[in-house]
């Protein structure tokens, strides 16, 4: 439980933390300014098919900054526990976005969203 209590812990989980920030850039990258060269190839799709999904994706891409947003309030903010609360907040989010993506688009979503993001969350919590 020592492990638990001590700054290791907590360093963790902004490391982890940090992490799902970073892969939630890609996506909001991926999903924007990137969408008809890499991010098309990600999604697999056709020339035609990403083109009628553009508007669709960019703002897939609108709401997945925001969850960045969420995670960095949480590392600046200059109260530590509204800084927690923003982040675990944040987690929770990415972590029920990932649930959803993985039953309505693809499996994999589950693993490089949901359980990073869960990760974060637990080592997070332990660390308080």
């Amino acid at each position: 439980m020592q492990f638990l209590a001590s700054g290791v812990a907590n360093s963790l989980a902004h490391i982890v933390t940090a992490l799902v920030a970073l892969i939630h850039v890609y996506i909001v990258l991926i999903e924007t300014v990137l969408f008809q060269s890499r991010g098309r190839r990600v999604f697999g799709l056709s020339q035609e098919k990403a083109e009628m999904m553009q508007a669709s994706m960019s703002n897939q891409g609108c709401y997945n900054g925001f969850l960045v947003a969420a995670l960095v309030v949480g590392w600046l903010h200059p109260d530590a526990a509204t800084g927690a609360a923003f982040t675990v907040f944040g987690l929770c989010c990415v972590a029920v976005a990932g649930v959803w993506g993985a039953v309505t688009v693809k499996r994999t979503i589950l693993y490089i969203q949901t359980l990073p993001a869960a990760l974060a969350l637990a080592l997070t919590l332990l660390a308080r």
